[in-house]
């Protein structure tokens, strides 16, 4: 597996497909992991770049203030090392509001954006203070069991849980294998907290989708329809039922919605 010395710290990361440059970017208590399940649908147009954020998976977990802006430096630094130029770029979660501070920092380097599940942050939006992701997010010692049982419950729909009762003890036994370091967790949430676009927003110039779930415990979906109002070049799909994971939850649809949007955009 590659890694790159950018800003200071390795970072791992793999590259998958031909075709148009995509990164994706995942959220905060995850990895590049997370979208294994969705590469086959795009590395047969894409050359898909995914990767571990300071403090994830098996990059580097540097003891030090983390900021949205250095893990958005961060990756634009990645992206110049492997030779893209510029690339489409889809950030789900604390990966949209990276992708979001990329598009305002790097503009030219952003050719499209999709936002899913992701807030613009600041006083307008409504806060991730909620009880639901202070259960499944906390930077609290855990067990795997506390952990992934936080996590299904608040990042999936009742009913999908009740669909799928595999999904807690494999949300477990994820953890059990990979447990989160506490250090880099806990300087990802204090960045996420912090996160604030909203009065930067009208500088996010390239084609924008914003993809949520309408039953979205952790990231209310009001979120996204702030997002998608104040981003001149956007629309907004909201998926329901589905939850913060709303990809697993509405796979084709979710599928079909970002797959046209970025073909649209393909150069």
């Amino acid at each position: 597996m590659p890694s790159a010395r950018v800003n200071g710290v390795n970072l791992a990361y793999e590259l998958h497909g031909t075709g148009d440059p995509l990164v994706l970017i995942h959220g905060a208590q995850s990895d590049r992991s997370i979208f294994a399940n969705l590469l086959p649908d795009f590395v047969d147009q894409f050359q898909v770049l995914v990767f571990d954020q300071r403090g994830s998976g098996q990059s580097e977990k540097p003891d030090i203030e983390y900021t949205m802006g250095m893990i958005a430096d961060d990756t634009a630094a990645l992206m110049e090392h492997i030779g893209f130029s510029s690339a489409h770029m889809y950030g789900v979660s604390m990966g949209g509001m990276i992708a979001q501070e990329v598009a305002i920092r790097y503009g030219a380097a952003v050719r499209s954006l999709v936002l899913g599940c992701t807030t613009p942050g600041g006083p307008h939006a409504i806060s991730l203070e909620g009880e639901a992701i202070q259960s499944s997010h906390s930077t609290a010692a855990l067990s795997a069991e506390e952990r992934g049982r936080a996590l299904a419950e608040t990042a999936f729909t009742k009913g999908y849980i009740d669909q799928h009762p595999e999904l807690i003890p494999t949300l477990i036994e994820a953890r059990k294998k990979q447990p989160l370091d506490p250090i880099g967790f806990a300087h990802r949430m204090k960045a996420a907290y912090r996160h604030n676009t909203f009065d930067r927003l009208s500088q996010i110039t390239c084609p924008t989708l914003v993809i949520t779930g309408k039953d979205d415990a952790l990231i209310a979906w009001e979120n996204s329809q702030l997002l998608a109002e104040h981003i001149a070049d956007s629309e907004l799909v909201v998926l329901e039922p589905a939850g913060h994971v709303f990809w697993v939850e509405q796979p084709a649809r979710s599928r079909e919605a970002i797959r046209t949007f970025l073909q649209k955009q393909k150069g």
